[in-house]
């Protein structure tokens, strides 16, 4: 008895659904993942992690440039990975942890950026650049290392006695021929890096920054209502667009740097542009209306002496101004003499009756002769940073 296989419906059948090509375990686990020595810009990490997550590495490249503008979540990312994954057949990174250590570790470089993603988008200024841009050089010094120390090429040689040895001699029927050995001193020839494709980036981007910034001044000395963050703001998104056309073609080479400097400059002058501090102006009219210290946390502090009527009443006495950042100025009348003590622990101006010195951590000390048998008061002017003022008019 005979079976016919029953025939095959005509027409265009639907899709057999496969699946994920990556299981939600081989996501999570976070220890085989590694950089990529072949699919890379600048460290292979986009290229990596695309393979990990089994999705496209132009996504991931265009969301890393992307999220440098926002709290520098990016640079955070990217660096991380650079830092703490190895690279594809090796098992130690830059900074070398076990596989546990370090999956806990990227969790929590993404707790992190996430948290600068939020302040940037709620306006916050807490973020520390200034730690980001050594993590940064610390990063790209670590990769000038790698690059340096190419592992060596394999060397082929002869079999050895022993070896000839114990290889199997075959019959003339066996039809069996022993492997070919290639001479000692053949070498593979190493494939081309995709780092090489394209032009540097980097210098043609300076020069672009260089060229706007001077178009940009000149629309500024012309009249026009330029902001002072403009100036960064324009680095940082010639910087960004020329790392997204590095994404796809070209060498970025050190534009992350480049972008993440113009950032923090562009935050820091963000911040002094919408800052004005505290001004407190004191003008008391009696030396009971002195008081011993005046303090401010930042702005500026004025304390005029002018208008005291019974200055014999200061003789003896010591006057603190002191501030963290900002200015300090003490205005001294005629017919009073000075002691005058002021520092600055960091960097700063410091103006004693016409004398001025600047620099980092400054001291300085002057009396000022008010007359014969003039009382005396002693002023002390503390300040963390900015400019100290005592002088009369």
């Amino acid at each position: 008895m005979t079976t016919t296989p029953p025939e095959a419906p005509s027409g265009p059948q639907p899709p057999q659904d496969q699946g994920p090509r990556v299981t939600r375990d081989e996501v999570r686990d976070l220890g085989r993942l590694r950089r990529s020595v072949t699919d890379r810009k600048i460290a292979g990490v986009a290229g990596g992690l695309a393979r990990h997550l089994d999705v496209d590495p132009v996504i991931l490249r265009v969301a890393f440039v992307v999220l440098v503008f926002f709290g520098g979540a990016g640079l955070i990312l990217y660096g991380a990975c650079w830092l703490l994954v190895p690279e594809e057949g090796s098992e130690s990174a830059p900074l070398h942890l076990d596989d546990r250590s370090r999956s806990v570790a990227l969790v929590l470089v993404g707790v992190v950026a996430a948290l600068a993603l939020l302040g940037d988008t709620w306006g916050a200024s807490w973020f520390p650049w200034p730690l980001a841009v050594i993590a940064l050089v610390v990063v790209l010094v670590l990769s000038r290392k790698d690059r340096g120390s190419a592992p060596p090429a394999p060397a082929y040689g002869p079999p050895t006695a022993d070896a000839a040895a114990a290889t199997y001699t075959p019959g003339p029927a066996s039809g069996y021929a022993p492997p070919a050995y290639p001479p000692s001193d053949w070498a593979p020839v190493r494939p081309r890096s995709p780092r090489r494709r394209g032009p540097i980036l980097f210098w043609f981007t300076l020069a672009l920054i260089a060229l706007a910034e001077g178009v940009l001044g000149i629309v500024d000395l012309a009249g026009a209502a330029i902001a002072a963050p403009a100036y960064p703001a324009l680095a940082v998104g010639i910087t960004g667009l020329m790392l997204l056309v590095g994404a796809f073609w070209g060498r970025a080479g050190g534009l992350i740097l480049v972008g993440l400097v113009a950032t923090a400059v562009l935050a820091g002058t963000t911040v002094a542009d919408n800052w004005e501090g505290e001004r407190l102006e004191r003008t008391p009219t009696r030396a009971a209306g002195v008081d011993d210290t005046y303090r401010i946390s930042t702005g500026e502090l004025v304390l005029d002496l002018r208008q005291v009527r019974d200055l014999s009443r200061l003789d003896g006495r010591t006057v603190h101004v002191t501030g963290d950042v900002g200015r300090l100025e003490v205005i001294v009348p005629d017919g009073l003499d000075a002691d005058v003590h002021a520092d600055v622990d960091g960097p700063g101006n410091i103006n004693l009756f016409s004398e001025e010195t600047g620099g980092i951590d400054l001291a300085m000390d002057r009396t000022h002769d008010g007359g014969a048998r003039a009382p005396e008061l002693t002023i002390v002017a503390d300040l963390s940073v900015g400019q100290i003022e005592v002088h009369q008019r």
